[in-house]
Parts: C-alpha cells; sequence; structure tokens
C-alpha cells in the first residue's frame, strides 16, 4: 500500500471514529448545562485544544439524530433578532450516557492490553521496564470540571515533573540496553556512528 493511500485510510477511520465521540461529548456537555449548536461546536474545540474541530454539517444531523431518540430535546429561542435552538438532555440521554463512559472505559482497558501484548511480542519491549502509554480516556476533558489553576498549583506541578523524570530515566536505560545490543549485534560500527 502506498504512503498517500495509508495516509486516506487512516484519516478517514479517525473522521468515523470522530463522529461516534462528538455524539457522546454533545450528551456529556448538555450534561452539564444546555447549549446551542455554535456553543458546542466552539466547546468539543475549546476543550480538546483544537484536536477536534465539529463543523455545523457534522454537529447540526447529529443534534437532529438525538433529539429525534428523545435522549436530548431543544427549544427556540429569540436571540439578538434572531432564532437558536438550545438543547438539553433528557433522562433517557443521561442514561444512554452513563452506558456509552463505561463502554469507553471498557474499550480503553482492551486496547492498553492490545498495546502492552504488541509491545511484548512484536517490539519485544518488555512492559515491566518500560512504561507503556495509556490509551486516554476520550472524554476527560468534557468529564472534568477543574480549572486551570488547579492544574497548574505546586503539588500537582511537582508530581508531574517526578512522572517525567522517572519516565525519562527508564528511557533511557532502555535506549543504553538497546545500544549496547546493536553495539554487539554490529560490531563494524563504532560509537560514534550508533545513535544516542
Amino acid at each position: 500500500m502506498h504512503p498517500e493511500c495509508e495516509e486516506e485510510t487512516t484519516t478517514h477511520w479517525m473522521k468515523q471514529a470522530q463522529k461516534g465521540y462528538i455524539r457522546v461529548a454533545v450528551l456529556i456537555l448538555l450534561s452539564q448545562k444546555p447549549h446551542h449548536g455554535y456553543e458546542i461546536m466552539k466547546e468539543i474545540r475549546d476543550k480538546t485544544k483544537g484536536f477536534w474541530k465539529p463543523t455545523a454539517g457534522g454537529v447540526y444531523p447529529i443534534l437532529r439524530d438525538l433529539e429525534e431518540s428523545e435522549y436530548i430535546e431543544g427549544e427556540w429561542f429569540s436571540q439578538k433578532k434572531r432564532k437558536i435552538k438550545v438543547y438539553k438532555i433528557t433522562e433517557t440521554g443521561r442514561i444512554i450516557l452513563k452506558r456509552a463512559i463505561v463502554k469507553q472505559s471498557e474499550i480503553a482497558n482492551s486496547m492498553n492490553a492490545l498495546f502492552q501484548e504488541f509491545a511484548k511480542d512484536v517490539l519485544n519491549i518488555e512492559t515491566k521496564t518500560l512504561p507503556l502509554p495509556i490509551v486516554p480516556n476520550l472524554f476527560s476533558p468534557f468529564l472534568e470540571k477543574k480549572n486551570q489553576e488547579q492544574e497548574d498549583d505546586i503539588e500537582n506541578l511537582e508530581q508531574k515533573r517526578t512522572y517525567l523524570k522517572s519516565t525519562i530515566r527508564m528511557l533511557q536505560k532502555e535506549l543504553q540496553t538497546t545500544n549496547k545490543k546493536l553495539a554487539k549485534k554490529k560490531p563494524e560500527k563504532t560509537k560514534e556512528e550508533i545513535p544516542p
């Protein structure tokens, strides 16, 4: 497969996955307070720091579908000489949302297990010595209610720094071990030729 085709396929898969995630993100936002469509788009973009940039063509069909399924309900209001529809979650929507978040948690745990298996079997990395990335909960930006000040307090920053230093030390050890193995396998290369 050509790199261009691989990139297209990957982009298509990501867009399809995002549609389902945006549906749940919409329910999370509406469970916190009523929103109109453009508020939802802006909040998703802001909370994901621009990673998700939903468009009106993507969000409004989701809102229409959620409303037809009776997971949300909309009400028209006049605002600055124009009409806007403000949506709020229904009790049925709250039940569906709770189930979706539990299911997402199960998916993330399964993906973590697959990553560990892949790292061990394909990459020959011992997961006990090297921390593997954990699949994030894609909805955590919507579920967190911390403000930036709480995230940037001294205790949190010190914990983050300690974690990062520990991870760097483990990665450096793994790099040294790999370099030694590589040096044994390729004795004709000098130390300068082996990347640090």
